[in-house]
C-alpha cells in the first residue's frame, strides 16, 4: 500500500512537471505574439500615419487568436475526453510550435502588401486553436494524477507555465529590443518566434514520457467515455460553465492589461522606453512566478470561499495604483506598482484551475474546463487591450482603463464565490 502511494506521488510529480514545461512553451508562444503586437506588428503589418491606430489594428489580430480558442477547446477537449489527455497534449504542442516558428518567417506589408496581414491572421487563428486545447488538458492531466486532497495544488503546476512562458517571452524580447530600431524592425523581432522550434523539441521529449491519467484510464477500461462531451456539457452543466466564465475573467485579463496594453501605452506616451518597460514587466512576471504557488497552498489548507475572497479584493485597488505609478515615469515606482498589482490575481489564478477541475466529472472534464476558460479568454482577454486602447483614445485619460479593470475584478469575485457554492466544491482540507 505504501509502495502504491509512493508510486502515485512519483507519477503525479512527473505529470505536474511535464504539464509545467509544456504549458510554459505554449504560453511562451502565445505571449511572444502579444509582446510583438504591442511593439512592432502594427508598424510592420498595418502601416498608417497614426501609431495609435496601427497598435489598435495589431491588437485586433491579437484578439483573433482568442476567437479560435473555444473551437480548439471543443475539438481537443473532445479528443482528450475520448482518446486520452496525453495524446491530445502532444498534438497541441506540435501545432502551436509550428505556427509560432512560421510567424518568424512571415513577409511584412512592405514586401507583399495585404497578403502579409492575411498570413499573420491565419497563423494567429491556428495558434488560438492549439492554445484552446492546451490549457485544459495540462490542468486536467496534473489534477487527475494528484493524490487525494491535493488536486488544486497539482493543477497549479500547469498554472505556473503562464508566468514562466510570459517571463521567457518578455526576457527574449527584452534582449533583442536593445538592438537599434532599424535592426529590431528588420530581423530582431523574428528571432523570438524562431526560438520556439527549439522549445517544442524539448517539450515533446518530456510530454511523451508521461503516463495517461489514472482517471482517464479507468473510464476507458469501464467503457464509460462520453460519446459527445460537448453535448453533455451544454445539456447538464450550463450554469457551472457560465459561472466559471465569470470566475475566470481577471485571471485572463490582468496579464494583458500589464504586458500588452500598458506596454503600448507607456511606450507611445513616452513614459518609458521600450527596453525600460519590458524590464518593469519582467520584474512583475518574476514576482508572479514566485508568489503564485502560494495561492494553491492557501486554497488547499483554508476555507475556499474565504480564501478566494481575500485573494481578489486587493486587486480592486492595486490595478488602478499600478497605472498611477506608471504615470510617475519613475522606474522603481512603476516596478512596485506592477508587482503589487500582480500578487492578488496570481494567487487566485493558482487556485482557479483546481476549482474548475472539481466542478466537472471526469467524462467531460477536459472539454468543460477548456470551453469555460477559452470562452472567457475569447470574450475578455483578447478584447482587453483593444477596449482599453479604445477607451484611452476616446477619453484621453488612463482613468477610463482603470475603471474597466476594476469592473472586471468585481465580476470575477462575485462569480467565483457563486461557483464554489453552486457547484458544491468541497474544501481540500476536508478531503485529505
Amino acid at each position: 500500500m505504501e509502495e502504491n502511494i509512493k508510486e502515485r506521488t512519483r507519477r503525479a510529480r512527473k505529470a505536474g512537471i511535464a504539464s509545467f514545461i509544456g504549458t510554459t512553451i505554449e504560453w511562451y508562444d502565445f505571449y511572444a505574439y502579444s509582446t510583438a503586437a504591442a511593439l512592432v506588428l502594427g508598424k510592420l503589418f498595418f502601416p498608417t500615419t497614426d501609431p495609435g491606430t496601427a497598435t489598435l489594428a495589431a491588437f485586433a489580430t491579437f484578439w483573433v487568436g482568442f476567437f479560435a480558442r473555444p473551437v480548439g477547446g471543443i475539438v481537443f477537449g473532445h479528443l482528450g475526453d475520448r482518446i486520452g489527455r496525453k495524446k491530445t497534449l502532444v498534438a497541441t504542442l506540435l501545432l502551436m510550435g509550428c505556427c509560432t516558428t512560421l510567424i518568424g518567417f512571415l513577409p511584412v506589408y512592405q514586401n507583399v502588401g495585404i497578403v502579409a496581414p492575411i498570413l499573420l491572421v491565419v497563423l494567429r487563428l491556428i495558434q488560438g486553436l492549439a492554445m484552446g486545447g492546451e490549457w485544459g488538458g495540462a490542468v486536467v492531466l496534473s489534477a487527475e494524477h494528484a493524490p487525494k486532497g491535493k488536486s488544486i495544488f497539482y493543477a497549479a503546476f500547469a498554472q505556473q507555465g503562464s508566468p514562466a512562458g510570459n517571463l521567457l517571452a518578455t526576457l527574449v524580447f527584452l534582449f533583442f529590443s536593445t538592438l537599434p530600431d532599424e535592426q529590431f524592425l528588420s530581423w530582431g523581432w523574428r528571432l523570438p518566434f524562431m526560438f520556439s522550434a527549439i522549445l517544442v523539441i524539448i517539450g515533446l521529449i518530456i510530454r511523451i514520457s508521461v503516463d495517461e491519467s489514472p482517471e482517464m484510464e479507468k473510464i476507458q477500461k469501464e467503457k464509460a467515455v462520453a460519446r459527445l462531451p460537448i453535448a453533455d456539457v451544454l445539456k447538464k452543466y450550463k450554469a457551472i460553465v457560465l459561472l466559471g466564465i465569470g470566475a475566470t475573467i481577471i485571471t485572463v485579463t490582468a496579464t494583458y492589461f500589464k504586458t500588452t496594453f500598458a506596454l503600448a501605452w507607456a511606450v507611445h506616451e513616452k513614459l518609458f522606453t521600450r527596453t525600460e518597460f519590458l524590464s518593469i514587466v519582467s520584474v512583475a512576471i518574476f514576482v508572479q512566478l514566485l508568489v503564485q504557488p502560494f495561492g494553491a497552498i492557501l486554497a488547499s489548507k483554508f476555507d475556499l470561499r474565504k480564501t478566494v475572497t481575500w485573494m481578489l479584493i486587493p486587486e480592486i485597488f492595486m490595478l488602478p495604483l499600478m497605472f498611477s505609478l506608471i504615470e510617475t515615469k519613475s522606474m522603481p515606482l512603476a516596478m512596485i506598482g506592477m508587482a503589487l498589482a500582480t500578487v492578488p490575481h496570481s494567487l487566485y489564478y493558482a487556485a482557479l484551475a483546481g476549482i474548475l477541475v472539481k466542478a466537472f466529472p471526469t467524462q467531460v472534464r477536459y472539454t468543460a474546463i477548456s470551453v469555460t476558460y477559452q470562452v472567457c479568454s475569447m470574450i475578455f482577454a483578447g478584447s482587453t487591450p483593444m477596449i482599453a486602447q479604445y477607451l484611452l483614445n476616446e477619453t484621453g485619460t488612463i482613468l477610463s482603463a482603470m475603471g474597466f479593470a476594476i469592473a472586471q475584478v468585481i465580476i470575477t469575485l462575485i462569480c467565483a464565490v457563486a461557483l464554489i457554492v453552486y457547484a458544491k466544491i468541497p474544501n481540500e482540507r476536508d478531503e485529505a
